[in-house]
């Protein structure tokens, strides 16, 4: 397996292909990023542990990993190989022409391309994992590639060439946890051919309550209540750590434990509501404001009054009337000499009503041109907001986190030092507020309304910046709700020691983004299908789907006999045929096609070689279920 990257998402995935997958893995990096522990920023081992110091955390122990991480499992040297970015001579030194894998994973799409389309020349056999930030493009890109290899090697089986090239994005990965956290209640969801599984965390059940076991239990949470880093414990947590997909024995006897439970399944369909639909037009009160369009209601009130006047007083028909009086108005009509009294008066009048319509029309012309100006500005968060989310940093996972937050319709606050931030353009066109200045000083989080919300999530690339803003915003609003994202396993433990300690009645959640995406990143390279990952504290779930013909630990099995507690847990059946089965259950399906798995699942079921199942997994458990595929042989190597 080679590995490519500038940051600390390739370190991670290298531990997980070691630790995991039981993978020789070459890693590729800058000089930069050389001796950087996985899931730092690279240049600086000791940062977390500076940090801790700084601001007045004590430098956490390291807990004792659990028997599951160690016995029998030692870890392979980790051959680096250091180039700025992996150009073809790079790629040869790493081995591509005779590796299983390659995962690209620079933070410049460009810089990827170019090296996948590379890699494809140079093996055509290889099993590419490209990040890109850029949907549609990588969407193409995929295609492009995998089509290059279906012509190098035309004979090679359909499976691999469905795995041949992956295009992952680190944000859209990270981005529904981080936003479910912000918002709190329906946290994790993970999609599937247009369906929703729905995990919920509840409390631990009272004395005499019989709590709803949903559709299955997914995970037992940190059994430590004394402890309060115990609410976010990770796989070296050791016995009182989150527990992932328990058999219900271990359920019933942990009633004081609290649960991530599979509740509800929903279809999801690709239809916006009509009201949001309709917030695409631009309403009147946008171009004008609420005084100017008084004032012309009373304009029209007083020519309608005049016309019906002069209908009355003189005579005249009505239409008649009106057209006289519009000329009086506009000062275009001739003067009424030699008329009646009545009618020369409502001339008069007329004029005067005249007289007050150009200056409006002059304001409600200027108004309407300073709004045009200013929809390509930032908006400022509203005198009377409340209750919304404080979004810090608009890099691409914030952006990507603004998106999910609101397609929920949530309320947003964003704070961003840069002008010129990838989330910015976002934000402009969704009409958030944004609040620009550097969220470590004084009135930038006040501006922001940190004291009247909800939830702040702190997203910046920065373990200290965002230390530094959860901790002042705890000073404003002690029972904030905080997200927070942490790289570094130890030193979100520290944190959160220390603010749930402080603050105990205030929730605190910390978030890896490297730690989110790597499971995702290695199960594709594995050519794995992964429909999505599921954060329980600081471990992950994973929802993957699996071919049963050639599985050994499945095929001929029921399913209760393949439910492995702690490691693996059949969810769903597809119910298409092979030929008819869609390739990605991940993506939405258009065009009113019924969702085609089933997920009522009889334990007595028999799995037979042509079914594909959904599995809930956690990585190792994964592994040892799939083992590491085979490289096709191609006419060239």
């Amino acid at each position: 397996m080679v590995v490519c990257g500038d940051d600390g998402l390739a370190r991670r995935l290298a531990a997980e292909l070691q630790d995991v997958y039981r993978a020789h893995v070459v890693l590729v990096v800058p000089d930069a990023l050389s001796g950087t522990p996985a899931g730092g920023r690279g240049g600086d081992p000791s940062r977390g542990a500076r940090a801790a110091g700084r601001f007045g955390v004590g430098a956490p122990r390291l807990p004792t990993p659990s028997p599951d991480d160690t016995v029998g499992r030692l870890r392979l040297p980790l051959e680096e190989i250091l180039s700025a970015e992996p150009t073809d001579e790079a790629l040869l030194r790493a081995g591509v022409d005779r590796a299983a894998s390659l995962a690209l994973l620079h933070e410049d799409d460009e810089v990827n391309l170019r090296a996948a389309l590379a890699a494809r020349r140079l093996s055509p056999g290889l099993r590419l994992v490209v990040r890109m930030y850029n949907r549609k493009l990588g969407q193409h890109m995929e295609e492009l590639l995998d089509q290059a290899a279906l012509l190098a090697m035309p004979d090679v089986d359909r499976a691999f060439l469905d795995a041949s090239t992956t295009v992952l994005s680190d944000a859209d990965t990270a981005a529904p946890a981080l936003a479910a956290t912000a918002a709190g209640g329906t946290s994790k969801v993970v999609q599937a051919d247009g369906l929703l599984l729905r995990a919920v965390e509840r409390a631990p059940s009272r004395p005499g309550e019989v709590p709803d076991p949903g559709l299955c239990t997914l995970a037992l949470l940190s059994s430590s209540t004394a402890d309060p880093a115990g609410s976010e414990g990770s796989d070296a947590s050791g016995p009182e750590g989150p527990l992932l997909l328990p058999d219900d024995a271990t359920v019933r006897d942990a009633a004081d434990r609290g649960t991530v439970v599979l509740e509800t399944v929903r279809y999801a369909g690709p239809a916006l509501p009509l009201r949001r639909l309709a917030r695409r037009g631009a309403p009147l009160g946008a171009l004008l404001s609420r005084r100017l369009r008084r004032a012309l209601a009373g304009i029209v009130a007083s020519v309608l009054a005049l016309s019906v006047t002069a209908s009355v007083a003189t005579d005249a028909d009505p239409v008649h009337a009106s057209y006289l009086t519009l000329l009086d108005l506009f000062a275009i009509g001739d003067p009424a000499v030699g008329e009646s009294t009545a009618r020369q008066v409502l001339q008069l009048l007329a004029g005067l009503v005249g007289l007050a319509l150009l200056p409006l029309l002059v304001a409600g012309a200027l108004e309407a041109l300073g709004t045009f100006r200013a929809a390509g500005a930032l908006r400022r968060p509203p005198r009377g907001l409340s209750g919304h989310i404080v979004l810090l940093g608009l890099g691409k996972i914030g952006a990507r986190v603004l998106a999910r937050l609101r397609e929920l319709d949530i309320p947003v606050v964003c704070v961003e030092e840069d002008p010129e931030a990838r989330g910015v353009p976002l934000a402009r066109s969704l009409a958030v507020p944004v609040v620009l200045g550097d969220v470590t000083e004084e009135g930038v989080l006040e501006a922001a309304k940190v004291h009247r919300a909800h939830t702040l999530l702190a997203l910046t690339s920065s373990d200290t910046t965002n230390l530094e803003a959860t901790l002042y915003a705890r000073t404003v609003k002690p029972d904030l709700r905080v997200a927070l994202r942490l790289y570094d396993d130890a030193f979100a433990t520290a944190v959160h020691r220390t603010l749930r300690a402080a603050h105990p009645g205030a929730v605190t959640r910390s978030r890896s983004v490297t730690h989110l995406a790597a499971p995702a990143f290695a199960a594709a390279m594995m050519g794995r299908h992964i429909l999505g990952a599921i954060p329980v504290e600081r471990r992950v779930l994973l929802f993957a789907v699996v071919r049963v013909s050639g599985t050994p630990e499945l095929e001929g099995r029921t399913v209760a006999e393949a439910f492995r507690p702690g490691a693996r847990r059949i969810l769903a059946l597809d119910t298409a045929v092979p030929a008819a089965r869609h390739p990605d259950l991940g993506a939405v399906q258009h065009g009113g096609d019924e969702p085609q798995l089933l997920w009522d699942l009889h334990p007595g079921y028999v799995l037979r070689s042509q079914d594909r199942v959904v599995v809930a997994a956690t990585r190792r458990g994964l592994a040892e279920l799939l083992g590491t595929p085979a490289r096709p042989h191609s006419g060239t190597h």
